[in-house]
């Protein structure tokens, strides 16, 4: 017995924003990228492990322990950061290839609202939604 697989159906004609919209969308994702790239040279630099001068440091255990904390911090901040990053060179991405604004899933447009508020968005609100639980 042979199981027919269900292909999920493309749209006919290709969803697309107009270029009017996705400029200033590009310009705003450049600059993310660049405040977020900037950011995480000053999370390195405030990391306390990153400093040479730490191993020949013999400092109390209290003062270790702050250095410790400090680090953890840096380095949790970090991942968020480059998280991020990420994701906003994906969305720049999806522009170039046509592709920004559509859902990943569904392949429906996504709302004009929640890009504007999640300009990274790679997922439709009902998308996001499922995905979650």
């Amino acid at each position: 017995m042979v199981k027919k697989v269900k292909k999920i159906k493309e749209p006919a004609v290709a969803i697309k924003f107009p270029a009017n919209i996705l400029e200033p969308i590009g310009n705003f994702l450049r600059q993310e990228i660049a405040k977020l790239s900037r950011r995480q040279k000053e999370i390195k630099e405030v990391d306390p492990f990153s400093d040479p001068q730490r191993l020949n440091d013999n400092a109390a255990s209290d003062a270790e322990a702050l250095e410790q904390v400090g680090h953890e911090q840096a380095v949790a901040m970090k991942e968020q950061v480059g998280r991020r990053l990420i994701q906003l060179k994906k969305a720049l991405t999806r522009i170039r290839v046509g592709k920004y604004g559509i859902c990943e899933k569904c392949k429906k447009m996504i709302d004009t609202d929640r890009l504007m508020v999640m300009p990274e968005a790679t997922l439709c609100a009902d998308c996001a939604k499922i995905s979650q639980q």
